[in-house]
């Protein structure tokens, strides 16, 4: 038997593009185990308005839906037909659709406020309201807004009155605080420094040790003695609460793991971004936590992929050598689809680059809107890109991708 031929280096074939699964947006949100729906990802790259449309889309679908969204810009609430969005769920008018839309903004110190009121007693509440230490923490301390949006989460599930909740997670610097916050501010307020402080204003420890009293005297000098003795009043009025604050963080973090909910990863399509990305993904698998998949959102798709790059910049030139009536016209609309295949290509490589690393996420590309969504219906279009059908695109295009798969 003859040894077979070898093949010639030039004849290598080259590695197929990987191909993400497609995410089903539209079951998912209809699906009635659906419970919870968290987005998630870097700053800037489309979350509220991904929440919104998911939610509207969801409301249009039957369900009874409440949007919970951070973004303080009133062009989301505008878009909603709503003056305002505050603290409290309000309805929002969706006409003819089955379900309904409700739509909020988490405000990170009243709901704090909510929480000592409803622990507390009357007494205790006013003390630890009144505290300058705890006006400071409510509303500045790094950490509470995403322990907050975790905190409002477990409220509005508890009340049982929608359906589905969908949660617009808070910006960061990483994507990762979100997951982190309850066990921050557990670990904060239950932590061994914030005992020693709140021990110091206490008489029990009149006979404290020399070294003690020492480390008390150089803290007093550090802080000032009133910042002090504001914190040591603070800790002491929240005594009572630390164990509420580790169960409901707790509950919280485990109510993220439970079946019916899921997370939706956003990105764009820029390295930091998806970079971003790429780190929730593995930290969800990581935590056992349930992923939908990933939406790289604002695309550049080209109106045809018929038309290469180089072959568009090449019939270009031929048309101005030609000179013919109307040629500077072509020759520009061809320059800016080869700008535009491009800028697709790069896209698609960056996309290709995350599905290569995670083979198992499911992808779901959105263009760019020509302008800022402003009103129901450009929510409305968005939340179609989101959970239209997988190859109902112009170019035919999967919606898995940005541009066609290249095969060996």
């Amino acid at each position: 038997m003859s040894a077979p031929a070898e093949q010639p280096r030039s004849a290598k074939p080259s590695r197929p593009a990987p191909v993400a699964p497609a995410m089903d947006l539209e079951a998912l949100i209809e699906d009635p185990a659906t419970r919870i729906v968290v987005c998630c990802g870097a700053g800037g790259v489309g979350k509220t308005t991904t929440s919104a449309a998911l939610a509207l889309a969801a409301a249009e679908a039957g369900r009874t839906v409440v949007v919970l969204t951070i973004d303080p810009a009133r062009r989301l609430a505008q878009s909603l037909g709503l003056e305002e969005l505050d603290n409290e769920p309000r309805r929002v008018d969706v006409p003819e659709a089955p379900g309904e839309l409700h739509a909020m903004m988490l405000d990170m110190k009243r709901t704090f406020d909510d929480i000592v009121v409803a622990h507390s007693t009357p007494d205790r509440a006013r003390q630890i309201l009144e505290n300058p230490f705890y006006q400071s923490l409510s509303s500045s301390f790094s950490g509470t807004q995403e322990y907050m949006a975790m905190e409002k989460l477990g409220q509005l599930r508890a009340s049982d009155q929608w359906d589905l909740i969908i949660v617009d997670t808070p910006p960061s610097r990483s994507a990762l605080d979100f997951l982190d916050a309850p066990n921050k501010m557990g670990r904060f307020l239950d932590g061994t420094m914030i005992r020693l402080l709140a021990g110091s204003g206490r008489a029990g420890l009149k006979f404290a040790s020399a070294g003690f009293m020492f480390f008390s005297k150089i803290i007093s000098k550090i802080l000032g003695g009133q910042l002090l003795r504001d914190i040591s009043a603070f800790v002491a009025a929240l005594d009572t609460m630390f164990g509420g604050f580790r169960e409901r963080a707790t509950a919280t973090y485990e109510l993220l793991r439970r079946p019916g909910t899921w997370f939706v990863v956003v990105a764009t399509p820029e390295p930091d971004a998806l970079r971003e990305a790429s780190y929730f993904v593995d930290r969800l698998s990581a935590e056992g936590m349930p992923l939908a998949g990933l939406v790289v959102n604002r695309t550049h798709p080209p109106a045809t992929t018929l038309l290469s790059a180089t072959r568009a910049e090449g019939a270009a030139e031929r048309v101005i050598e030609a000179d013919a009536e109307g040629a500077d016209l072509a020759a520009a609309a061809l320059r800016v689809h080869a700008e535009r295949m491009i800028q697709a290509a790069r896209e698609q490589h960056l996309a290709d680059r995350f599905t290569s690393a995670h083979p198992e996420v499911a992808v779901r590309t959105v263009p760019a809107a020509a302008g800022d969504v402003h009103d129901l219906d450009g929510l409305r279009v968005m939340a179609e890109e989101l959970t239209g059908p997988d190859d109902d695109t112009p170019t035919g295009t999967p919606r898995t991708r940005i541009l066609p798969a290249r095969r060996a």
